[in-house]
This record gives structure tokens, C-alpha cells and sequence, in this order.
């Protein structure tokens, strides 16, 4: 009798961690350099740093052509130049890479730009056993995993060709953020301020 509950006990024990397994998930996060998601997280967080109105400390007039450079320690320091050049080009600027016939240098400074990721837990880590080739999943009876864009960086300017420093605009400073959460080991959903985010999943809404 003792030996029909044991076995019976390592049935239910059996079952039990097929079902679980079945509710984990395998998913490869990227297969780019950065996550659609980062990239929006940082693009977004640079665009959003950009006034409508233009109010510089230093007289540039409409109109001018502007050389443009870029300086920061990140390898996203092209998309922020593109970014930028476009939203001078909306308020009258031709901005262009050489000095040929520009009457102002414009240099971007990236004081900072990237993202922070950071989360909360609370449950059962994933466990692989050693004796036996079972594995269970991650258990998160409440999981938290937040990521946010951040951007500051500041304007130089220099008259040309002589080089003289004209002077610096205030900081444009902006942030974004994607928060994903899990609760009771299957309901995910996700918090975000980003526009039209990518989605992951089946029962995902189309974009267009």
C-alpha cells in the first residue's frame, strides 16, 4: 500500500511539472544590435527633448547654412544628428556636414544617451536539477521589469570660417519608459509611453 502512494505521489509530481513547463515560454529577445523597443526608447527620447519654438542665447539668422557636427561617447550618436538636423531644417536652418558656404558650426554635445533597465521579482527562480534531467520554469507570482530612454545633450555654436565661439543653448532633456509585468505566472500586460510600441504575441492588436 505504502508503495502505491510513493508511486502514485511521483505521478502527481510528474504531471505537475509537465504542466508547469508547458506554461513557460521561449522567446529570443533580438536579432539586431538593439530591440525595436530600445531603439524607440532612445529615438523617441531625443525627439521628445525638441522644442517647437526655438530659443537660442546667440543670434543665428533664418535661413543660415549651418555645418553640423556631433559629439558623445554612445555609437547612437548619428541617429541623434539626423534627428536634430531635421528639426532645425523644420525651423528654417539648412544644416549640412561640410563647412562649404556655412556661416555658423552647430556641435551637438550628448552629454547622455542610452537606456537603464532595472526590475522587481518575487517568487520561484528557474531551477535545473542536477541528479535528475528535470527543469522547472521561473514561477513569478509577481515580476516587474522596467526600462526607460534617456537624453540630454546641449548645442555649441561657432561662427565661421573664423571659428569663434558664439555660444551654448540650455540642456534638452527627455525621457521614455516600457515596463513590462507579470502576475501569477501567466497574465502579462505592459505600460508604456512610447508611440506604437512593437508587440509580441499571438492575440497582438495590428498596427495598421
Amino acid at each position: 500500500m505504502k508503495k502505491n502512494n510513493t508511486l502514485n505521489l511521483s505521478c502527481l509530481i510528474a504531471i505537475l511539472v509537465l504542466l508547469l513547463s508547458a506554461c513557460s515560454t521561449t522567446q529570443k529577445v533580438t536579432h539586431s544590435a538593439r530591440t525595436a523597443t530600445e531603439q524607440l526608447l532612445i529615438s523617441e527620447a531625443v525627439a521628445r527633448s525638441l522644442p517647437k519654438q526655438i530659443d537660442l542665447p546667440f543670434p543665428i539668422p533664418r535661413g543660415a547654412v549651418v555645418q553640423l557636427d556631433v559629439t558623445g561617447l554612445t555609437a547612437d550618436k548619428d541617429m541623434a544628428k539626423g534627428v536634430i538636423a531635421g528639426w532645425l531644417g523644420m525651423l528654417g536652418y539648412t544644416t549640412q556636414d561640410g563647412p562649404e558656404n556655412a556661416t555658423h558650426r552647430i556641435n551637438i554635445v550628448l552629454d547622455s544617451l542610452g537606456t537603464e533597465a532595472g526590475g522587481t521579482f518575487f517568487g520561484i527562480p528557474p531551477v535545473q536539477a542536477s541528479l535528475i534531467p528535470i527543469s522547472l520554469p521561473e514561477l513569478a507570482f509577481f515580476k516587474a521589469e522596467y526600462q526607460s530612454g534617456y537624453a540630454r545633450f546641449h548645442l555649441d555654436v561657432f561662427e565661421m570660417p573664423s571659428g569663434r565661439f558664439v555660444g551654448s543653448s540650455s540642456p534638452f532633456i527627455a525621457d521614455t519608459f516600457y515596463n513590462g509585468y507579470t502576475v501569477l505566472f501567466l497574465f502579462n500586460f505592459n505600460r508604456t509611453d512610447l508611440t506604437s510600441p512593437p508587440q509580441i504575441g499571438t492575440f497582438r492588436k495590428p498596427l495598421m
